[in-house]
């Protein structure tokens, strides 16, 4: 069993994509699609999944970071969806305690607000029913006093109380990494910036796809019995090109978050909020600094690149401002930003907010297998009903009986951590050992809380490398991660190590202005790139600098 999973052995990889029949092909490398593959190869289907960016690159890495209840849902009188959700939050705290933390939540209640007092106290109470709340993270009701208490940013002219819950609050693309690795450890084929070009077919009946290496250009065929379409905003290209996108369709909303440096947004609190047009939004603290969002509007653009506009960001300003009044934020606030796509399906006459976040499967004639919609959340449940499905399929065509999904047990990469109970302990005793080694507090706390029970191999690459990390100019424990990172957890562009390994793009955007040219002075020699490649991959990480933080006009 191959545990090699490094952005160096892209030839190895598709090697053993292409040289046997597998099992299932997975389409997509998001949060769903590595939820897919991990559930199947569990089972002992041999799986494999292409993904044409890189894990997590779009909506996957683009959410709001909570694995939340959705509250909302219960004005939509989605019980049942809240239900399935709450229950999903505990067992991925459980399963990745180091990617998912408990988040409490304050509600303020406004004086012509969303939710009126009862209807928040009542709506917290079905909420924690539905999704099982453990009995120390339920509902709490506020008074105006004690709502200024937790959080004196907030308006005092038209607050008349709180409603205080529990979220979760994940790092999105950690968890479809974690998940991606999980699964290649138990024998999943997987390559990023792979895309399925072409689909094959033997009468009729789809049998494989012919996908080309974008980093080589590269063209290989996979071969699979089943295969399955999670491609997020790309699951009706890939419809499309089986000739089958009839019926439903998708509907692509944008989301749009912005970061604000926690000396001009000093939030001491999560806080879930009403605007003034009746939306809700978001403002939550996350590693010094507050990041607030999100905006639910119609896309039509660019799916690989959204990005935010003048007017995307001037909404969210005026919303943070409408709730906490004091800090007079402007746009030179906004130290960076991310937009991602919902990929929602497609109900006529519903507007973007409206729409529901159900997922659905559907079967084309040639036998693709497509879901879309869904939310982060629910991933696992989604990864569920669709191996069930391929497994009652393999079933017919005469394969063994598969046993049932036992993901709500499996622990995720770097998740080996004693729990949630276990994990406070685990993180204090390692950010001790990090410190022991030479790494300051601060820094040992970040590589433990990003990497789980897997810190010990980057607290051992950082004890090996401290010369060759000052040879290349950037601090050691920025040097472990990327060395990390490119051996086990396949980066391969400086991209997927500023955005989607780290996260520093959007919350330590000044550590990317300092350390992206030895980042990339490093890569360019490890990998072999030319000197027009190098610069290539610097002027893409310029653009997602400079999109970040300037919109579309």
């Amino acid at each position: 069993m191959s545990t090699s999973f490094s952005g160096v052995h892209r030839a190895e990889h598709k090697q053993s994509l292409s040289s046997q029949q597998l099992d299932l092909l997975v389409i997509g490398g998001g949060i769903t699609g590595a939820g897919i593959a991990l559930d199947a190869q569990t089972r002992g289907m041999s799986t494999g999944l292409i993904e044409m960016q890189d894990f997590g690159a779009g909506t996957s890495s683009r959410s709001t970071k909570l694995i939340h209840g959705g509250l909302r849902y219960l004005k939509q009188l989605e019980f049942k969806l809240v239900a399935e959700v709450g229950k999903e939050r505990a067992i991925v705290y459980e399963n990745a305690p180091h990617v998912t933390t408990p988040e409490w939540m304050l509600l303020p209640i406004i004086e012509g607000g969303t939710y009126g007092k009862l209807a928040t106290s009542v709506g917290l109470l079905v909420y924690d029913y539905l999704a099982g709340v453990r009995k120390k993270e339920r509902r709490i009701m506020f008074s105006k006093e004690k709502t200024l208490n937790k959080e004196p940013l907030l308006r005092t002219d038209k607050l008349k109380g709180g409603g205080y819950y529990v979220e979760y609050r994940t790092d999105d693309a950690r968890l479809t990494i974690e998940t991606m690795k999980e699964a290649v450890r138990r024998g999943v084929k997987a390559m990023n910036y792979a895309k399925a070009e072409e689909l094959l077919y033997d009468k009729g009946k789809i049998v494989g796809v012919r996908a080309v290496d974008r980093m080589s250009g590269e063209r290989f065929e996979i071969r699979a019995n089943k295969i399955v379409n999670a491609a997020g905003p790309w699951v009706d290209t890939i419809r499309e090109i089986d000739g089958s996108k009839q019926g439903k369709r998708l509907h692509l909303t944008k989301g749009v978050h912005l970061v604000i440096d926690g000396s001009r947004f000093p939030l001491k609190q999560a806080i879930y909020f009403d605007t003034p047009d009746g939306r809700m939004v978001f403002a939550i603290p996350r590693d010094g600094k507050t990041y607030v969002g999100t905006t639910d509007t119609n896309y039509q653009g660019d799916i690989a690149h959204p990005r935010m506009t003048v007017e995307d960001r001037d909404y969210i300003v005026r919303a943070a401002n409408f709730m906490f009044p004091s800090l007079k934020l402007g746009p030179e606030d906004v130290e960076s930003s991310w937009s991602g796509l919902r990929p929602l399906i497609h109900e006529d006459g519903k507007s973007p907010s409206e729409l529901s976040r159900k997922d659905e499967i559907f079967i084309a004639p040639s036998g693709l297998i497509t879901i879309a919609g869904g939310k982060l959340t629910g991933y696992r449940k989604m990864a569920e009903r669709i191996v069930n499905l391929v497994a009652s399929q393999l079933e017919q065509q005469g394969h063994a009986s598969y046993p049932g999904c036992t993901t709500d047990r499996v622990k995720l990469s770097g998740g080996d951590v004693g729990g949630s109970q276990g994990y406070p302990g685990f993180l204090k005793s390692k950010v001790q050992e990090g410190v022991r080694i030479g790494l300051s507090e601060a820094e040992a706390k970040t590589l433990v809380q990003r990497y789980g029970s897997n810190v010990d191999r980057v607290f051992e690459l950082y004890g090996k490398h401290q010369e060759e990390a000052k040879r290349y100019g950037m601090p050691a424990s920025w040097f472990a991660s990327l060395l990390y990172g490119i051996d086990e957890e396949m980066v391969v562009t400086p991209l997927d190590f500023f955005i989607r390994r780290t996260g520093s793009l959007y919350f330590n955007i000044q550590a990317v202005h300092s350390w992206k040219q030895p980042v990339i002075g490093y890569m360019a020699e490890r990998f072999g790139w030319t000197e027009e490649q190098a610069e290539l991959q610097a002027s893409e990480l310029e653009r997602h600098l400079h999109d970040a933080v300037e919109p579309l006009a």
